[in-house]
């Protein structure tokens, strides 16, 4: 289920946020390091804007 979810999420920043892949990548690295939620990760390091993480958060409450 997870893993399902995680893939979704996957999909919606690069079909629906329009994020690079390199975005998403680094931040997926990053979390192996640095254990966190992936939209916050990608907040943190600038990848997103704070609407965007809005955007992620709404997209993941009707999951």
């Amino acid at each position: 289920m997870i893993a399902t979810t995680q893939n979704r999420l996957l999909r919606f920043l690069k079909d629906e946020l329009l994020l690079p892949s390199d975005s998403i990548e680094l931040a997926l690295r990053h979390g192996e390091q640095n254990p966190g939620p992936l939209p916050i990760i990608l907040w943190q390091y600038g990848l997103i804007t704070l609407e965007q993480l809005s955007r992620i958060y709404d997209w993941l409450e009707t999951v």
